[in-house]
């Protein structure tokens, strides 16, 4: 039997669709959907990487902000977008892992209908409140928060969103009843807190930072595992409320049945920029730590994240509003 020559094997590989395609890629501009508004964590994230994407792909790289129903309309225009590589989608925690839970009739399946990408990062989250607001630390909103049950509001980014759960779980554990007003992202959240119309937020370092600096907010706790070198003095909730932890992320996924030669190309480019030292120095800087996974380690994290979540959600009894 005649072997085919090394260099024949490869030029017919080569020569495959999906092959020829990624040689081509792209061909028209890139977008990453947000489902959110403008000027939320993911927003954030999603245009500190975009130029620099767009230089090395060669064309333009857009965010298209797309709002609402808690993330769930933005993430379904994602699913179903072409699976060509000009789409991808900047998810979250909720919008990847904990809306299935909490929505069991979206229209659309996390694990069919998305090929992962990366996680991008792991996002600080914080514990913010309004300078006018009579609370200076975890326990100080403990005791207020037990003195007027039912009286406190807190400001979301929409139903399922980290922020939700963090304050739920909170809730939950501290045994105090703080009231959830949902709005369509962090954006417009952060809006009526820095207005003194809701008096408090859970939300990421990468979002409310420049309003700490300024002093229009307070950062009350950290709801890592640890504190952030980005606000040493700033304590976490689980120094006064034990065992409490909470750590955002967001990641890139693609619509499935993208060509894998595809993936594999936005995969390594990405991956550079999120780890570049510029970019790097930038997104640490807001508490977002570039991570930079494997598609595969990315699949993985999702699941394990659901099933943690899962059982918060049962353990908490939180809700969709």
């Amino acid at each position: 039997m005649q072997r085919l020559p090394v260099f024949a094997i490869m030029t017919a590989l080569a020569c495959t669709p999906g092959a020829l395609f990624a040689q081509s890629f792209p061909t028209k501009p890139v977008r990453i959907i947000v489902a959110f508004p403008p000027g939320g964590g993911t927003d954030i994230v999603a245009r500190t990487i975009s130029p620099r994407l767009s230089e090395v792909l060669g064309q333009q790289v857009v965010v298209d902000n797309r709002a609402g129903a808690s993330g769930i309309l933005g993430t379904d225009l994602a699913a179903k977008s072409a699976p060509d590589g000009h789409t991808m989608f900047m998810g979250t925690l909720g919008n990847l892992s904990v809306n299935p839970l909490l929505f069991p009739k979206i229209p659309f399946d996390v694990t069919r209908d998305f090929t992962p990408l990366t996680q991008a990062v792991a996002v600080t989250f914080m514990m913010y409140t309004h300078p006018s607001f009579p609370v200076k630390t975890v326990k100080d909103l403990i005791n207020l928060a037990k003195s007027r049950p039912g009286q406190i509001n807190y400001a979301s980014s929409g139903s399922g969103g980290a922020p939700h759960l963090a304050a739920e779980l909170f809730n939950s554990m501290a045994g105090v009843k703080l009231v959830h007003i949902a709005y369509k992202g962090s954006g417009p959240s952060f809006i009526d807190v820095l207005g003194g119309q809701v008096p408090l937020t859970c939300d990421s370092l990468t979002q409310g930072l420049p309003y700490v600096k300024s002093g229009r907010l307070r950062a009350v706790a950290t709801l890592g595992p640890k504190r952030t070198p980005v606000l040493p003095d700033v304590p976490t909730v689980g120094e006064t409320l034990k065992g409490y932890e909470v750590v955002n992320w967001f990641g890139l996924v693609l619509p499935a049945a993208t060509p894998r030669e595809v993936v594999a190309r936005l995969h390594s480019e990405i991956v550079k920029i999120l780890l570049s030292p510029d970019i790097k120095e930038r997104l640490s800087a807001q508490g977002a730590d570039p991570v930079g996974s494997s598609p595969e380690e990315f699949g993985a994290f999702m699941k394990s994240e659901t099933a943690k979540w899962a059982r918060v959600i049962k353990e908490a009894n939180i809700r969709a509003d």
